[in-house]
């Protein structure tokens, strides 16, 4: 437990549970484990910050489907766990393109940032049709336009659309 830590996260994060445990400690701590579907799916279902975490990096990808990734993400409470589920996750299923732009299109701003945070690592290493980058533009342009886009999502589209149009002039 990091007890610094824990008292920094209590009072913007709504957990049961919270020992501030380091993302790196967390990493060692499953690669112990292996890669171990029921244990992952326990570990989710706890309000603990730290089993959330381990649940993203023990669930085996090929047994993690649209349904669970649904589930998951309507359980998922701050931008922290969206953000390290996408990394970890989200981002290698099969279906990531297609949750990502449904979870993007909503109006829940946790799902938004899931969304978001798949594109960004997606763009890194797939080749978009330009059919799904202009879908992604008008996503990305209607989200820094709206007036009660959240400051997270708004910062995370900015930096996606930064990152297209780099990537464009290349």
């Amino acid at each position: 437990m990091n007890g610094v830590a824990s008292a920094a996260m209590r009072s913007t994060a709504d957990y049961r549970v919270n020992f501030g445990v380091e993302l790196p400690r967390l990493q060692m701590i499953a690669k112990d484990y292996g890669k171990r579907h029921d244990l992952a799916q326990a570990l989710w279902k706890e309000s603990v910050r730290e089993c959330k975490i381990l649940a993203t990096l023990i669930q085996p990808v090929e047994l993690f489907d649209e349904e669970f990734a649904d589930l998951w993400i309507e359980s998922t409470h701050t931008a922290e766990i969206a953000q390290i589920a996408s990394l970890n996750l989200f981002q290698h299923m099969k279906c990531a393109t297609i949750k990502a732009f449904q979870w993007i299109a909503s109006e829940n701003e946790i799902k938004q940032v899931a969304g978001l945070c798949i594109i960004s690592h997606l763009i890194r290493g797939t080749e978009f049709s330009e059919r799904s980058l202009n879908e992604l533009n008008d996503q990305l342009i209607a989200l820094l336009e709206a007036q009660d886009t959240p400051l997270s999502v708004r910062k995370l589209a900015n930096n996606i659309s930064i990152q297209i149009n780099d990537d464009s002039d290349k």
